[in-house]
C-alpha cells in the first residue's frame, strides 16, 4: 500500500476536476483537504475500500450528471414555453406590450402561461406574484356524464349526498389537476435565463419593491456555468436611518450594489428538518411585521419539488427605519441562502464562505462526507455555525463529528445550537439575532456584491456585467463623468446652449406666442423681437458639441442596441453619483409644502435642486436642433449645410428603446417645438403603419404618487421622489399588440408624466400661475385621457382646476379620473377604491373666482361633466407597514389594476376622444 502522502497526490491527480461540484475549477486545493480527511476518516473506522469523492458517486457518474440536468432544463423551459426564448432572448418591451391580458385579472390554465402571469403580477407590483395557481378549463368531454363538475383554483368540490356512481366518482381522478407543477424557485430560474439583462434588471428591481429575496447567483447546469447577477442588481436602490456614533441621523440613500454590510450566509448540509428560509424570515421581520421574503416550504406551491432552482444562492437586506421597536439591527445587514445541499453545490458554498461574516448550517447529520467537506475549510477564516435538531438524526455521530471539527473550523460549543422544537421559535430567533448582532458589533467582514462578484471571478463564476458591450459602454461613460467635479460648473461649461441662452430663447419664442392674439401687434416690437431671437439662436449654432455632449451622442450612435442600452443605464446610475451627496430627511407632505407652493415667483425658480440626468444631454442635442432649425427657416443657413437633422432620429431611437424623453424642458418651462415635432416626425416615419395614438397623462402637484401611479400601472421608468425628480413633463411610448391594436383603436399609447410642473401656485402668484394653467391646458389638450392625482382630503390644485374650464370651453375635454391616494405608511383598509367618499366641489370662494376669470358660470363638477362612478378613484397607502422593510401593499396593486382597466375600456369603448395619429399630434403640438 502506498504511503498516505503518496496516496493523496494520486487521489489528486485522479480527480483533476471537482465534477459534479465545480466542472469549472481546476485548483485542488479543497480536493486535497478532502482527501486528507478521507485518509483520517478511513485511519479512525479502519476503512480500507477505494476513495470515493462527494456523494461517492465515479466518474462515470459524473460523466452522466450533465445529461440528465440538460434534459431537466430542457423540459422545464419547454413545458413553461421558453424554448424559443434562449437564442433571442425575452426582452423588457416584450414585457410591456399591452394585451387583451391587460384588462383582465387572468389566471394561469397552462403551464405556458405561468411565465406572463409572473411578470404581469410583479409589474403592477402586486405581493403575491409568487402564488401562481392555475385554474384549467376542462373541455366537456373530459366531464362525467351527466354531471356538472366544478374546478375552483386547487380542488374539486364534491357532495357525498350526491347520487354519483362509483365509475363517476373515480372518473375525477382522470382530470388534469388545477395545481401548479412548477415550483416558483424554478419559473423564476427560468424565465431569468430566458430574458436579456435589462429584463433581468427590472425583474429584480419590482421583486425588490415586493420584498421579495432576490437571486445572486443564478445556476444553469447545462451550459456548465452559473451566473453571478451583478448587472441585474444594479438598479435596485434603497433607503435607510443612519445613525452615526455621535450627532443626529439622517436617511442615508444608496445602491445596494455598493453598500459594504455584515453579510451572513445560511445553507444546508445533507437534510435538516428546520426551514432555513422560514428562519431567514423570521430573523428579519420587524416587530409583528411578518416577511416572507424568501420562499419556503409552508407557503403556497412550497412543497413542490425543484427541477433546476437547486445551486440558487437568493440575498436580502435587513435596513433600519430609525424606530427602535422595529429596528432588529442598527445597520444595514445581508443575508444569503443557498438552495439545495452544499455537498452539491460546493463552488457556491466555497463562495459563501469567502464573502460572509459567518456562515450557519443547518442539519440533522454529521456523515462520512460532511465531515470531509467541512474538513476541507480548515483555513477559512469564516465563523461557523451549526444549527441541529435533537430529534432527528444519530446524535452520538453528529457529536463525534463535531468534536473533531472544532479545533479545524475554529470554533466552540457556544457554535452548536440546538432547536428544540417549533415551539421555541421566537425564542431561538431571539438568540440568532443575538448572535448575529454580536458579530455586527465586531469588527467583521463587510462587503458590497461588487466585492462578492470581484471573489466570484476568481473562483470562476461567469459575471453578467462582464460583457463586451457593457464594458465598453461603461468605459465611455466613465470618460463623461471623470470630467464632472462640480456639477455646475460643468453644466455651464459643457451645457452652454442650456441656462441663460436656453431661458432667453424660450421667453422670446413666448412672446411670439402673445402677440399671435394681439389684434395688431405692433410691426417694430415684432421685428425687433424676430432681430434679437435669430441673433440668439446664430449665437448657438456658432457654439460646437463640448467633448461630454460628443461623447454621449457617439455613446447612444452606436449600431449595438445592447450597448446603447448599457450606455443610457451606466451614465443614468453614473450622473446620479456625482451629484453632491447631502443627508435625506423624511418625505414632505403636501402640507409642508404649502408654504412653498404658493410662494414662487420666478418662473424657472425650481421648487427642489434639479440633478444632472441625461435629459440635460438631450436637451443640449434639442437647443443645437432647434437653433439650427430656425436659422434653415429663416433663410439664414442652407438646408444642405445642416449639421444636426439627424438628431431628432437619435432621440426617437431612445424613445422606442423606453426611455422617457421630454416633452416640456424643466428648465424653460415650456415646449422646443421644432424639436419634439422633428423628434415625432422620425417616429411617423418609424413605426408606418402603425402610428395610431391614444394620449395618457398625469397632472397633479409634486408628491401626490403620479410617476410611480404610472410606474406601478404600466411597468415604466419615470423619476420618482422629490430628490430626484426632474422639473419637466416626459413622454413614454407603450406598444399594443398586434392582435389587440384592432380591438383596443390603437397601435401606441404615449404617456406622459407632468413631474414638477403643477406646484400648485395660487390664482395671487400672478405669472407662475398663469404659466401653470397654460401648461396643465397644453398637456389636457394633448391627451385623450387625463389622471388628476390628489392627496387624500386635499383641494384640486387651481391651474388645473381653471385648466378643465378652459377646456370646456373649446369642446375639446379628455376622459378624465381623479385618484386619491393615501400618502400615509399604514394603509387604509378599503379594499374597494370607490367606495370612500364623493368627491367634494371646490371650496365656494375658489370655485366662484375660477369661474369669474373663465367667464363661466356654474359649479365645477357640472361644468365639467363629474360623475362620482365613472371619475374618482381612492387609492390605498403605497406602502403595507413601515419603509424600508415595507413591501407595496396589495390593496395599492389592485386599486391600481383596476383603473388601469377602466382607462383601457374607456379607450376601447371610444370614451376618451377621437385617436389621434402622430401627424395630428404633430400639428395640435404646433397649434397649443
Amino acid at each position: 500500500m502506498a504511503s498516505p502522502g503518496i496516496e493523496v497526490e494520486l487521489l489528486v491527480k485522479g480527480h483533476s476536476d471537482l465534477g459534479e461540484v465545480a466542472p469549472e475549477i481546476k485548483a485542488s486545493d479543497n480536493r486535497t483537504a478532502v482527501a486528507i480527511a478521507d485518509l483520517e476518516w478511513r485511519e479512525m473506522e479502519g476503512d480500507d475500500c477505494g476513495f470515493h469523492y462527494g456523494d461517492g458517486t465515479n466518474e462515470t457518474q459524473d460523466n452522466d450528471f450533465p445529461t440528465v440536468e440538460r434534459s431537466r432544463l430542457q423540459e422545464m423551459l419547454s413545458l413553461l414555453g421558453l424554448e424559443t426564448y434562449q437564442v433571442q432572448k425575452l426582452s423588457l418591451q416584450d414585457s410591456l406590450q399591452i394585451s387583451f391580458d391587460s384588462m383582465k385579472n387572468w389566471a394561469p390554465q397552462s403551464p405556458k402561461d405561468l411565465p406572463w402571469h409572473f411578470l404581469r403580477k410583479l409589474q403592477a407590483l402586486n405581493a403575491e406574484a409568487r402564488n401562481a395557481t392555475m385554474v384549467l378549463d376542462t373541455p366537456p368531454d373530459a366531464r362525467p356524464a351527466g354531471k356538472e363538475s366544478q374546478m375552483e383554483e386547487e380542488m374539486i368540490y364534491w357532495d357525498p349526498a350526491d347520487d354519483i356512481a362509483a365509475d363517476d366518482i373515480y372518473s375525477f381522478s382522470e382530470l388534469p389537476m388545477p395545481d401548479t407543477p412548477v415550483n416558483p424557485l424554478d419559473l423564476l430560474c427560468a424565465l431569468l435565463l430566458s430574458s436579456d439583462s435589462f429584463l433581468q434588471q427590472e425583474v429584480l428591481l419590482k421583486m425588490s419593491l415586493c420584498q421579495f429575496a432576490l437571486p445572486l447567483v443564478l445556476p444553469d447546469s447545462e451550459n456548465h456555468y452559473h451566473t453571478f447577477l451583478l448587472w441585474a442588481l444594479r438598479a435596485v436602490v434603497r433607503t435607510w436611518w443612519f445613525q452615526p456614533p455621535r450627532g443626529l441621523g439622517s436617511f442615508r440613500e444608496d445602491s445596494v450594489v455598493l453598500s459594504r454590510v455584515p453579510t451572513f450566509a445560511f445553507v444546508r448540509m445533507d437534510v435538516s428538518s428546520n426551514s432555513k428560509s422560514q428562519l431567514l424570515n423570521s430573523i428579519l421581520s420587524p416587530g409583528c411585521q411578518q416577511c416572507d421574503c424568501f420562499w419556503h416550504r409552508d407557503l403556497n406551491l412550497g412543497t413542490n419539488p425543484r427541477e433546476i432552482a437547486d445551486g440558487l444562492v437568493e440575498i436580502s437586506w435587513f435596513f433600519p427605519s430609525g424606530k427602535e421597536d422595529l429596528d432588529v439591527f442598527p445597520e444595514p445587514v445581508a443575508f444569503l441562502n443557498l438552495r439545495g445541499d452544499i455537498g452539491s453545490h460546493w463552488l457556491q458554498f466555497k463562495l459563501l464562505t469567502e464573502i460572509s461574516s459567518a456562515v450557519f448550517i443547518l442539519t440533522d447529520n454529521i456523515s462520512k462526507k460532511e465531515y470531509k467537506l467541512l474538513y476541507s475549510m480548515k483555513e477559512s477564516t469564516t465563523k461557523y455555525y451549526f444549527i441541529l435538531s435533537p430529534y432527528r438524526g444519530k446524535r452520538n455521530t453528529n457529536l463525534r463529528f463535531l468534536n473533531r471539527l472544532i479545533p479545524v473550523l475554529k470554533i466552540d460549543h457556544s457554535h452548536v445550537l440546538v432547536k428544540v422544537s417549533s415551539t421555541d421559535s421566537e425564542s431561538f430567533v431571539r438568540r440568532i439575532r443575538a448572535i448575529l448582532g454580536s458579530v455586527v458589533r465586531s469588527p467583521c467582514r463587510r462587503v458590497s456584491v461588487e466585492d462578492m462578484a470581484h471573489a466570484a471571478r476568481k473562483l470562476g463564476l461567469r459575471v453578467d456585467e462582464d460583457c463586451e458591450e457593457c464594458q465598453k459602454a461603461k468605459d465611455r461613460v466613465e470618460r463623461i463623468t471623470r470630467k464632472i467635479k462640480d456639477v455646475e460648473v460643468y453644466r455651464r461649461d459643457e451645457l452652454r446652449l442650456q441656462g441663460d441662452p436656453g431661458r432667453k430663447a424660450a421667453q422670446m419664442e413666448r412672446e411670439f406666442c402673445q402677440l399671435q392674439w394681439i389684434p395688431e401687434p405692433p410691426e417694430k416690437h415684432r421685428a425687433e423681437l424676430r432681430r434679437r431671437f435669430l441673433e440668439l439662436r446664430m449665437q448657438q449654432h456658432g457654439q460646437e458639441p463640448t467633448s461630454g455632449v460628443q461623447e454621449f451622442i457617439m455613446g447612444i450612435s452606436s449600431p449595438s442596441l445592447g450597448e446603447r442600452q448599457y450606455f443610457l443605464r451606466w451614465l443614468e446610475w453614473g450622473l446620479a453619483r456625482v451629484g453632491q451627496p447631502r443627508p435625506k430627511q423624511p418625505p414632505e407632505t403636501l402640507l409642508t409644502l404649502r408654504p412653498k407652493l404658493g410662494g414662487a415667483s420666478d418662473l424657472s425658480e425650481p421648487l427642489w435642486p434639479e440633478p444632472l440626468g441625461v435629459e440635460h444631454f438631450l436637451r443640449e442635442m434639442g437647443q443645437f436642433y432647434e437653433a439650427e432649425s430656425c436659422l434653415v427657416e429663416a433663410g439664414r443657413l442652407p438646408a444642405s449645410q445642416r449639421r444636426f437633422a439627424h438628431f431628432p432620429g437619435l432621440a426617437m431611437e431612445l424613445l422606442l428603446m423606453g426611455l422617457p424623453l421630454e416633452l416640456v424642458d424643466g428648465s424653460t418651462l415650456s415646449i422646443p417645438v421644432r424639436w419634439v415635432t422633428g423628434l415625432l416626425k422620425e417616429l411617423h416615419v418609424r413605426l408606418d403603419r402603425r402610428c395610431r395614438l391614444v394620449v395618457l397623462s398625469t397632472l397633479g402637484a409634486p408628491g401626490t404618487g403620479k410617476s410611480t401611479l404610472l410606474n406601478t400601472m404600466f411597468g415604466l421608468r419615470f423619476a420618482t421622489g422629490r430628490s430626484c425628480s426632474p422639473q419637466g413633463a416626459f413622454m413614454q411610448l407603450i406598444p399594443v399588440a398586434e392582435g389587440f391594436s384592432q380591438d383596443l383603436g390603437c397601435d401606441h399609447i404615449l404617456v406622459v408624466d407632468s413631474g414638477g410642473l403643477i406646484r400648485g401656485a395660487l390664482a395671487s402668484s400672478g405669472d407662475r400661475f398663469e404659466l401653470e394653467v397654460s401648461l396643465a391646458t397644453l398637456l389636457m389638450g394633448l391627451s385623450n385621457v387625463t389622471v388628476v392625482s390628489l392627496a387624500e382630503m386635499k383641494d384640486i390644485p387651481p391651474a388645473i382646476l381653471h385648466a378643465f374650464l378652459r377646456l370646456e370651453k373649446t369642446g375639446h375635454m379628455p376622459n378624465y379620473q381623479f385618484v386619491y391616494q393615501s400618502l400615509l405608511d399604514v394603509p387604509v383598509p378599503s379594499p374597494k377604491p370607490r367606495d370612500r367618499r364623493q368627491l367634494p366641489d371646490p371650496p365656494s370662494d375658489l370655485s366662484r373666482a375660477a369661474a369669474q376669470m373663465e367667464k363661466q358660470g356654474g359649479s365645477f363638477r357640472t361644468l365639467v361633466g363629474l360623475t362620482e362612478r365613472q371619475h374618482v378613484w381612492h387609492i390605498p397607502a403605497l406602502w403595507h407597514g413601515v419603509p424600508p422593510m415595507a413591501a407595496v401593499s396589495l390593496g395599492y396593486s389592485e386599486a391600481i389594476f383596476e383603473l388601469k382597466r377602466c382607462l383601457l375600456e374607456n379607450i376601447r369603448n371610444g370614451l376618451s376622444n377621437q385617436n389621434k395619429n402622430i401627424q395630428q399630434l404633430i400639428e395640435l403640438v404646433r397649434r397649443l
